[in-house]
């Protein structure tokens, strides 16, 4: 600045210097920058930062306030024009100081605040601690496990050899009565036979009944059920696959939307060939296009909008035609599917409903298939709840498939 106080921020014309200003400069009229009627620079900085400090140069003499009293020169309307564009580059300047400011203290104040670090190290051991609790408890799941599969393993190893023994000494039993009884027959005349009836050995097989099925020789696979086992499962596993709706199979009741994934429900059939062998013309129901016969496969469906349907896997060999429960989804060993009625949850398959407890109905249900494992699972991807697991020896290829009778359901992919 030229002298302590002064801006060196460039002034507007048409403003007057304010007061208490030393005179330095006769203030003209309008003019705070360029040269006055007086022909000297304004009051303050000029163009060339010189205060001007030539009092002498106007005969005019000073007025109030320290404005020249000399008149000003007309000004033309390019003066004027000059003058107001003048002006607006000193308001884009002012702004540009502000912004400038501000910028400034952002990056000397604000930034620093924000430093990341601190929060970054705490995410990182968070990540760190929670991965080893989930291996910790993994690993205490997975000696636990085991240790069942071993004693299961034990449990039938032992029975077998206990069946093993005793089946064995009956037929030693049997076997010496049988020599006992061959030895009478051979050896003794008919008197002799009479005679030593009383003798002859009674109810020698009493005790030694016929070997029936017994499941304690089975190795029990429910000794590996595990929930917390099935949840990390579940979830690691639950990438849906692509699966398509099969056209040909969709019940009269039901439509398919444009984006072939939505399955509607309407009471009225609509107008479709119900003699298509491979259509259900009764029940609501639907086929994907493909079915599966290894792995695991798995799928999504969005059913917030609807209070009855079902979802699961079928054979190939489920019927299509009528209105009996060979062709309804859950009524027949054909079919195995998770099923809503209005607020009721159940599994239902062959006809042997199992309900389903839940505190709320899941926006989305997952269908998992381990057709290896011979397992079926229906899983809330949202909260991470196991809603049902069934297990099945399975021995065709499964259909994903899909009845609703209440608005809609929709495959998610």
């Amino acid at each position: 600045p030229p002298f302590p106080g002064a801006s060196n921020t460039p002034q507007r014309r048409g403003v007057e210097p304010p007061p208490g200003r030393p005179p330095g400069h006769p203030g003209c009229p309008g003019l705070w920058w360029g040269v006055g009627p007086c022909g000297g620079p304004p009051w303050g900085m000029g163009l060339s930062g010189a205060v001007h400090e030539d009092l002498g140069r106007c005969g005019a003499g000073w007025g109030p306030r320290g404005v020249c009293r000399a008149p000003s020169p007309r000004r033309g309307p390019r003066a004027a024009r000059g003058s107001a564009f003048q002006n607006k580059l000193v308001d884009r300047c002012e702004r540009l100081q502000l912004q400038s400011a501000a910028i400034a203290r952002h990056v000397d104040e604000v930034l620093p605040a924000k430093d990341q670090g601190n929060a970054a190290n705490a995410a990182r051991e968070l990540v760190i601690q929670r991965l080893i609790f989930v291996g910790n408890a993994c690993e205490n799941e997975e000696q636990r496990l085991l240790e069942r599969v071993h004693t299961e393993e034990e449990r039938a190893h032992q029975s077998i050899l206990t069946q093993r023994v005793h089946w064995t000494e009956a037929l030693q039993k049997l076997a010496a009565l049988r020599t006992y009884l061959v030895d009478m027959i051979t050896n003794l005349d008919d008197q002799d036979l009479v005679v030593n009836e009383v003798l002859a050995p009674k109810n020698v097989a009493e005790g030694i009944l016929e070997p029936q099925e017994s499941l304690k020789l089975n190795f029990n696979q429910t000794c590996v059920q595990s929930p917390l086992l099935h949840r990390l499962w579940a979830s690691a596993v639950l990438c849906c696959m692509e699966i398509h709706i099969d056209e040909k199979t969709i019940s009269p009741h039901l439509s398919l939307l444009e984006d072939k994934k939505t399955l509607t429900f309407s009471p009225k059939k609509a107008k479709v060939d119900l003699d298509c062998p491979e259509r259900f013309d009764h029940w609501p129901n639907a086929l994907a296009t493909a079915a599966f016969h290894s792995g695991v496969c798995t799928w999504k469906i969005s059913v917030e909008k609807s209070c009855a349907y079902k979802l699961g896997v079928c054979y190939s060999s489920l019927p299509r035609k009528g209105s009996g429960n060979e062709a309804r989804l859950g009524f027949n060993a054909a079919s195995w599917v998770f099923s809503r009625y209005d607020k009721e949850f159940r599994f239902l398959h062959a006809g042997h409903p199992q309900a389903v407890e839940l505190i709320k109905s899941p926006a989305e249900i997952g269908v998992l298939v381990d057709f290896a494992g011979g397992e079926v699972l229906f899983y809330d991807p949202d909260s991470g709840t196991i809603l049902f697991s069934h297990r099945e020896t399975f021995q065709e290829p499964l259909y994903p498939v899909f009845a609703v009778a209440h608005q809609s359901i929709s495959l998610v992919q």
